[in-house]
């Protein structure tokens, strides 16, 4: 896959940070950069995997979702208990 350049403003301070992880990790100031884009965009998938997975289980039954539920279950034993 191909490289593509571009260009980005950032503050000095945080520039220089990557600057010298860049030069501590000895890779260049792009692979940083490259490595940090990837952790982000892996974590916003993660996060957004989690949300759907929190929102499944957010539908909680409320009372009546219950109540019903156990009158099916005791109906459904009452049909099937000669079964077994």
């Amino acid at each position: 896959m191909g490289n593509v350049k571009t260009a980005i403003s950032i503050e000095k301070p945080l520039f220089e940070e990557i600057n010298s992880l860049a030069h501590e990790m000895n890779t260049s100031r792009s692979r940083v950069f490259s490595l940090a884009a990837k952790e982000f965009i892996e974590r916003h998938k993660n996060q957004k995997l989690l949300d759907a997975i929190n929102a499944a289980y957010d539908d909680v039954p409320d009372e009546k979702e219950l109540t019903l539920k156990s009158a099916m279950d005791s109906r459904h034993l009452n049909m099937v208990k000669d079964q077994w």
